[in-house]
């Protein structure tokens, strides 16, 4: 038997391919399907069942498609809806796999059809369970993303996850594998620990939800309590999920359509289309496409462009490093933005040559803004809530980025202001958003907060 963990960093996601004497199984995979086509036939293994965990809200899983390839059916858990063919499972109903039983554990409270599945090895052994959103490291997933167009309750759905875990999951041995689907930095959860995998032992001694004495109403309060708004993307992935979506092949096909500096300044023209500049900040700072966006490729890409850019559908063309045009697009896909229509060859080198308009931003150094704050300088902190609570600048103003769109009214347009974060990703991003709006003011620290407490500028 084998079970492999398929990590997705920037998107703090855990697929699972399971196999068992020639047939495997694919647990809430990603959009992309070729690597769990490509392991399986490594085994020389048949994908016997997809199973999916619930509607996913944070990514658009791959199910459909990879049902389409292998044949494979698509099974849900109880209560589960799709517009497509699945098997309902009832629960505790059982699945084959080469020498291995698959179980399903209803488990509601995340999402009314959550599901945990229970793998029972060759000797007949509970061995491990896959959890979904349900169960976390440190923590359990959110109530509060299954009561949009329902009378049930973000308390009501607490409760009802209270009673999934202490019926269907706390009386599973302690040797137990618990396999989530989420690690620390998801917008699934609030307190995930930074393991992918540990013991169900484990979590019952460290997860303050799985504590033996907790009552229901303190485990509602402690589980409601401090939940921020989730981001607007998420509704639309969960109905991609459960309505389908194109295949991810043809959305790279259209989206790696190679434009020319004369074709891509007249796509947005006519299209409309966000120009979205994925390289490092240091070299969006040097050079950009004015009223561009950036979201760098290789920060927190994907769950930023979802939190940031409100439509699926807004059409997108790209600002990328050379070669990486295909993966950006992938990444795009897989939190349900597929309409890329192509991205800028030779990218902005080429822009320049052409002798189309280019914009840049101003950088300093922490020690350029000690010296400014002599001089009452305005400070903007883009950094999330629980960062600015824990320290800050005194006076600084505070913009999370991901409301940043809501405060645009701090931001002075006539006068240059300070912008920064932790450590100099978010605040590019914010500070091309408000150039797009017309600020632009804006001098970005480098180095963000880190580079501002080493230099010893006072904090509160």
């Amino acid at each position: 038997m084998t079970i492999e963990q398929i990590y997705t960093g920037c998107l703090s996601q855990g697929a699972y391919y399971i196999e068992s004497n020639g047939e495997a199984a694919v647990i809430d995979p990603l959009r992309e399907t070729a690597p769990y086509l490509q392991r399986a036939e490594r085994d020389n293994a048949t994908i016997k069942y997809i199973f999916e965990t619930h509607f996913h809200a944070d990514f658009v899983s791959g199910h459909i498609t990879l049902s389409e390839k292998t044949g494979a059916p698509i099974v849900y858990g109880p209560n589960a809806n799709p517009s497509f063919e699945a098997t309902i499972a009832a629960d505790e109903q059982e699945f084959k796999i080469g020498g291995i039983t698959i179980k399903a554990l209803h488990t509601p409270g995340h999402t009314m059809e959550s599901t945990t599945y229970l793998l029972v090895d060759e000797e007949g052994n509970n061995k491990a369970i896959f959890t979904g959103d349900t169960l976390f490291l440190g923590d359990v997933g959110r109530p509060d993303l299954a009561q949009k167009g329902s009378e049930i309750t973000q308390e009501d759905l607490a409760g009802i996850l209270f009673e999934s875990l202490r019926t269907k999951i706390m009386p599973l041995e302690d040797h137990i594998t618990v396999y989530p689907a989420h690690g620390a930095g998801s917008a699934c959860g609030k307190n995930m620990m930074k393991e992918t995998v540990d013991t169900l032992g484990n979590q019952k001694r460290m997860n303050y939800a799985l504590r033996a004495d907790m009552t229901k109403e303190e485990f509602i309060k402690e589980v409601t309590d401090g939940l921020t708004p989730p981001p607007a993307y998420f509704p639309l992935n969960v109905k991609m999920n459960k309505e389908g979506y194109a295949d991810i092949d043809e959305v790279v096909k259209k989206g790696t359509r190679v434009l020319t500096p004369d074709a891509f300044e007249n796509l947005v023209n006519t299209t409309g289309a966000l120009v979205l500049d994925v390289r490092h900040q240091s070299e969006f700072m040097k050079a950009h496409i004015p009223r561009s966006i950036f979201i760098g490729i290789d920060g927190g890409f994907a769950p930023w462009v979802g939190s940031l850019i409100k439509d699926v559908q807004q059409a997108i063309v790209l600002v990328t490093p050379e070669g990486r045009e295909e993966e950006t697009i992938t990444r795009l896909s897989r939190v349900g933005f597929d309409n890329t229509l192509g991205y800028l060859k030779g990218g902005i080198e080429a822009w320049k040559a052409a002798g189309k308009e280019i914009d840049s931003m101003q950088s300093v150094s922490a020690s350029v803004l000690k010296s400014a704050l002599e001089d009452d300088a305005i400070v903007i902190d883009v950094r999330k809530d629980g960062e600015f609570e824990t320290a800050h600048i005194p006076n600084a103003v505070h913009a999370s980025l991901e409301h940043i769109n809501r405060h645009l009214d701090k931001m002075p347009a006539d006068k240059p202001f300070y912008i920064h974060c932790a450590g100099g990703y978010r605040s590019v991003i914010a500070a091309s958003i408000l150039k797009s709006r017309g600020i632009h003011t804006g001098i970005d620290v480098a180095g963000g907060f880190k580079a501002i407490k080493e230099e010893g500028i006072d904090i509160i």
